[in-house]
């Protein structure tokens, strides 16, 4: 079963990094264009959330795991260099994940809280809140190039990367382990919840206080581009937080078994092994599936996108008649 699930992995991040990198620059390139009907403030944290998705496919699918699959022996595997991958693969997903938070926390102020959207919700504001998030993240995570050691050493050059045998013993490493896991992704599922709860009560009241006016004014049959707008707003907010929530939902449940059975890393059986391993896969799964959110909920982008995939085969066929002219 073991073996069957290592194949099954190495075809998982394979697909991961196929899709994941080329589906994501489109959405970017799509996104700074400006065509998609969204505000500035909301197409930066979108554009945030696509480039740490990217990001984060290639430090921690591309750089560590398919360059040990299928290239090995490269200049990547000297101990140094996959230590700093892997810090930098760490601080790319959480830069992914809180950038949700961010984005999610838009929503809300931007939906609830109108005397705050507009000082908060300005493209400004939202480049300072990405780049101190980045920031943060970025130092937050510097301790993870220091926690492994080499495997071998072949002409005073360290090869391959594994974790410090008594790694786990430490208390100084356990205390920063919790403290990383409760700030991703503990943290940030409380906060979506309670943010995408709040949203979600405050349209429903209004969604009533304003069906109320317009039908004592008599004009229930007309539009209303307020509500249309803010729907809009929920739905995307609700798929991508949801997607998150769904696919990140494996990987919080494993680590609250393993803490709660006092679970040693160093000795996983084999169905521990497989729960862990899949929830990071699924957590890897949450960086490509932004861009099909977007196709779905909004069709300026939907639009957009077709044209953008469309445009090779076109130009190419473009091409071939005005050769056979």
């Amino acid at each position: 079963m073991l073996e069957t699930f290592y194949r099954v992995r190495r075809i998982w991040y394979l697909i991961i990094s196929v899709i994941g990198v080329p589906v994501n620059s489109v959405a970017i390139a799509i996104l700074c264009q400006g065509n998609c009907g969204l505000s500035t403030c909301t197409t930066r944290y979108l554009v945030a959330m696509a480039t740490a998705d990217i990001l984060t496919i290639v430090f921690r699918v591309i750089l560590w795991r398919l360059s040990y699959y299928y290239f090995p022996g490269t200049f990547l595997d000297i101990t140094p260099v996959c230590s700093v991958i892997s810090a930098l693969g760490v601080a790319a997903m959480d830069c992914s994940v809180w950038f949700t938070v961010t984005f999610t926390f838009d929503r809300f102020v931007i939906i609830c809280c109108q005397k705050w959207k507009a000082k908060y919700c300005t493209g400004k504001t939202a480049t300072v809140i990405l780049t101190a998030t980045g920031v943060l993240f970025f130092f937050k995570n510097v301790p993870y190039s220091f926690i492994y050691q080499p495997m071998k050493v072949i002409g005073n050059i360290p090869w391959d990367c594994i974790r410090k045998p008594d790694l786990y013993a430490d208390p100084g490493w356990r205390g920063y382990r919790w403290f990383s896991t409760v700030l991703t992704p503990l943290l940030p599922f409380v906060l979506i919840l309670l943010l995408n709860a709040l949203t979600v009560r405050h349209i429903l009241v209004t969604s009533r206080v304003r069906k109320g006016l317009r039908c004592q004014s008599k004009a229930e049959n007309r539009s209303d581009p307020e509500m249309e707008s803010r729907r809009r707003s929920v739905i995307l907010l609700l798929t991508i937080s949801g997607s998150f929530i769904i696919l990140w939902s494996v990987k919080v449940a494993e680590f609250l078994y393993n803490t709660i059975a006092s679970l040693d890393q160093n000795n996983y059986n084999e169905s521990e092994y497989i729960a862990e391993h899949s929830g990071y896969m699924l957590t890897l799964l949450s960086c490509c599936t932004n861009t099909f959110i977007y196709g779905v909920t909004q069709s300026k982008f939907r639009e957009q996108f077709i044209s953008a995939v469309k445009y090779p085969l076109t130009s190419l066929i473009q091409l071939v008649n005005n050769q056979n002219i």
